[in-house]
């Protein structure tokens, strides 16, 4: 797999992530380990140049 093919992967997980993460209650488990995987893909795609700044819907 290719670099940009890794990052293309990652930028949809990021969305799909975010997705899930609205339709949760901000209290629940579900979201708190939903949130972990968000934070672990935010890390990835900002040590890798990508600018989050119109992706990132959460703002967390």
């Amino acid at each position: 797999m290719t670099e940009g093919e890794m990052l293309k992967l990652s930028v949809e997980e990021f969305s799909r992530v975010q997705d899930y993460m609205v339709t949760c209650e901000k209290d629940s488990e579900t979201y708190r380990r939903i949130k972990r995987r968000y934070i672990e893909l935010k890390v990835i795609l900002t040590a890798s140049g990508i600018n989050l700044t119109e992706l990132d819907i959460i703002k967390e």
